[in-house]
């Protein structure tokens, strides 16, 4: 990969190339990032459990639910900032006949939010303490406010970086980002510096990504003909209240959790729950972005039936992700206690819960980016904006009843359910819905899945194996039943390194 040897010209060229190319140049390219992107962020399964693991260890149920409560409030933060201006800045970066001016904009408006929201929550820490009933989570809380504008800058990079196609340099950034929080909590956490060493190295990990943003892509902060921000800020105003709407839908369980009577301990399980249930979430973070990228440059171009095949194959591909969440459900117990231990074996049940949640929240992440880039954003608020108040009633009614299991429940029904409310509104507009035959073959797949899952007893490294088993026989099924068509297969086997290195030859 010479990516690193000349980022900013490898992006340009490789950008340049895709444009002037065919229909098969654009879905190739999405899909070669998607897999890149997708593989780089995927590191934090590895470094993530290993990361687990530590801190459950070192920390115990309190301290690592302390931690997790104070993770989950900045991480909201953050990504309702980044939230605000990133499908707008994929969408401007794209258009725009010099991208430098909409960089400075973006970087701009990226520091004067977070820092704003820094200062804010420094100041609002004591009462947020008081009100989650943890003294120790004000001290937390203002140093993790440190993070808020360094991951944002990292994150205006990343959205340039995804305007301008150079998605395997975006997929480099997470991938140094995962491998440092990595390196650091195991030096820091390791040596006794308890929860500080942990959001520490948080800390550390975004400014290594915003270092590797920086050798890739360099916006001005100080240019002296920026874009205007109004027109960033209209188109964004949708997206962004979608954005904070899903932001507090997915984090809304665990915070209402404690705030009706959960103790740390059980936020702590609930915690260890939600960070395995992430893969899903992996792939919406991998695809939904640069899906958005190409459609938006396909229906520039004039090129509609190629976009609205894009966006069928793209809710298609969410349907494949739920027999791997039934896998998943089946062995859920055995799962969290091979990675944080006996003592969270009752997350279990949780996560056999969350896992579908996440399949529903990535499936109204994909429809949604096909909605943006068709011209509606406001239809993306009109969906995503009832759940939070759905959720809050849901929850109140069923925490008090059935604890974490009834939180969990709440959130993988409401998300559920605004995935097929979302794909009913691509279906209103563009008329593509993922095939009926899809559903079928893949409700099947889910029940045999689910079935030699829990079925099959294995522990330790044996469930590493049982699994790997599992998601091959869920791929080979795929294939047997005729998922998949000869283009689909070409197309999935010209990414193979060595018939790259073939045809460039």
């Amino acid at each position: 990969m010479n990516i690193v040897q000349s980022p900013k010209s490898n992006v340009q060229s490789r950008t340049s190339k895709v444009q002037s190319g065919g229909t098969a140049d654009h879905g190739r390219h999405t899909l070669d990032g998607t897999v890149w992107v997708f593989l780089a962020e995927a590191l934090i399964l590895p470094t993530g459990l290993v990361t687990t693991a530590i801190l459950t260890r070192h920390l115990g149920t309190s301290g690592y639910g302390l931690f997790t409560l104070a993770a989950t409030l900045v991480a909201w933060i953050e990504w309702s900032i980044t939230a605000l201006f990133a499908r707008a800045t994929y969408q401007q970066i794209g258009q725009a006949a010099d991208w430098r001016p909409v960089g400075t904009t973006v970087l701009r408006l990226h520091l004067a939010a977070s820092s704003a929201c820094a200062v804010l929550l420094v100041l609002t820490a004591p009462a947020i303490a008081q009100l989650l009933g943890e003294p120790a989570l004000m001290g937390c809380l203002r140093l993790f406010a440190i993070d808020i504008p360094i991951f944002s800058l990292a994150h205006a990079h990343r959205d340039i970086l995804i305007g301008l196609g150079g998605f395997r340099q975006r997929a480099l950034m997470s991938a140094g980002r995962w491998t440092a929080r990595l390196l650091l909590i195991t030096v820091l956490v390791g040596l006794g510096v308890s929860v500080t060493g942990a959001i520490v190295a948080s800390i550390g990990a975004s400014v290594v990504e915003l270092v590797l943003a920086r050798r890739f892509v360099q916006p001005s902060l100080f240019a002296s003909a920026p874009a205007s921000s109004l027109a960033l800020l209209t188109y964004a105003a949708p997206l962004f209240l979608h954005a904070v709407s899903m932001m507090l839908f997915d984090k809304l369980d665990l915070l209402l959790l404690k705030m009706l009577g959960g103790s740390t301990e059980v936020a702590g399980l609930y915690g260890v729950a939600q960070n395995l249930a992430i893969v899903p979430r992996l792939f919406a973070l991998a695809f939904s972005p640069l899906l958005l990228a190409t459609l938006t440059r396909l229906l520039r171009d004039g090129n509609e039936r190629l976009a609205r095949d894009m966006g069928r194959d793209g809710l298609r591909l969410v349907i494949l992700l739920f027999p791997f969440a039934a896998m998943t459900a089946g062995a859920s117990r055995d799962i969290v206690q091979l990675i944080a231990g006996s003592r969270f074996g009752d997350a279990g049940p949780i996560l056999a819960l969350l896992i579908f949640g996440a399949v529903g929240l990535t499936m109204i992440s994909v429809a949604t980016a096909v909605l943006t880039a068709a011209g509606r954003p406001g239809w993306t608020f009109a969906i995503g904006g009832p759940l939070v108040p759905l959720a809050i009633a849901g929850h109140l009614v069923m925490i008090p009843r059935f604890g974490a299991t009834g939180a969990a429940a709440v959130t993988a029904g409401c998300a559920l359910l605004g995935a097929v409310v979302t794909v009913g509104a691509v279906y209103r507009l563009w008329r593509i819905a993922p095939p009926a035959a899809t559903l079928a073959r893949n409700v099947l797949l889910c029940g045999a899945a689910y079935a030699l899952a829990s079925s099959w007893v294995a522990g330790g490294l044996l469930l590493v194996f049982k699994l790997g088993v599992i998601a091959v026989l869920i791929a080979a099924g795929m294939l047997v039943v005729g998922e998949f068509d000869r283009r689909e297969i070409a197309l999935a086997r010209s990414l193979a390194p060595w018939r790259k290195a073939r045809n460039a030859g």
